[in-house]
């Protein structure tokens, strides 16, 4: 779907990357194109060097900041509910973090737009970006609770830390169709993995699983 560099580039063991690949086959992710994706996608790229042998593992990690790098298994079932709907052409993506989510979105549908409110991330993940020659990634530094509306509406949206409710300058920003997946929920409680999606006249939401995710902050951080 991409035009990515992703192919030789710090590559480990494929075996590692398929032991990984079958580890999220045996949880129940089913659609090949998100396995296919996580078996592409460098994960040891997107981690401190420190961490880099742990990467093929199915858990969080930390990228400092107080944010962490999502566990595989989440990152493939948030993107195996997103194109649950179908091809998607354009997503937003809200809290890009390491830049992990955003690399794996970007081999599956045409355009990813993504905004990060810590700014040492989103010129690590930007830079990360570029020499992986991911093309069809655009990222800004900015507050995530007001989306990207310069370029919505999106077809799809994706939110990689946990509000207590979903904003509602994102959910205005989905086209009518379109599906946002989020972890809802205080972090000192149960959060919900939950899919909302816009139809002509409401929106539908539908709890999918518990998760534990970092906690949706507003405003830029320096």
């Amino acid at each position: 779907m991409s035009s990515t560099g992703l192919g030789g580039i710090g590559m480990t063991s494929q075996r590692t990357r398929n032991r990984l690949v079958e580890r999220l086959r045996q949880k129940g992710i089913q659609d090949e194109r998100v396995l296919d994706a996580i078996g592409a996608v460098p994960r040891h790229m997107f981690v401190d060097e420190a961490m880099a042998t742990r990467a093929y593992e199915d858990s969080a990690l930390p990228i400092g900041h107080g944010q962490t790098i999502s566990q595989p298994y989440i990152v493939a079932r948030m993107t195996e509910v997103l194109l649950g709907g179908g091809t998607l052409d354009k997503v937003l993506e809200v809290g890009t973090g390491s830049g992990y989510q955003a690399a794996v979105l970007a081999m599956l549908v045409q355009q990813v737009y993504t905004v990060e409110r810590i700014q040492p991330l989103y010129r690590r993940a930007r830079d990360l970006f570029y020499s992986l020659r991911i093309r069809n990634i655009r990222a800004t530094h900015s507050d995530g609770t007001w989306g990207w509306e310069q370029h919505a509406p999106y077809d799809g949206i994706l939110v990689t830390a946990a509000p207590d409710e979903v904003p509602e300058s994102l959910l205005l920003q989905l086209a009518v169709g379109g599906r946002l997946v989020a972890p809802v929920g205080r972090s000192d409680g149960k959060q919900e993995l939950q899919l909302i999606t816009r139809t002509p006249d409401h929106f539908e939401r539908e709890v999918l699983e518990t998760v534990n995710f970092v906690p949706f902050l507003s405003g830029k951080s320096t």
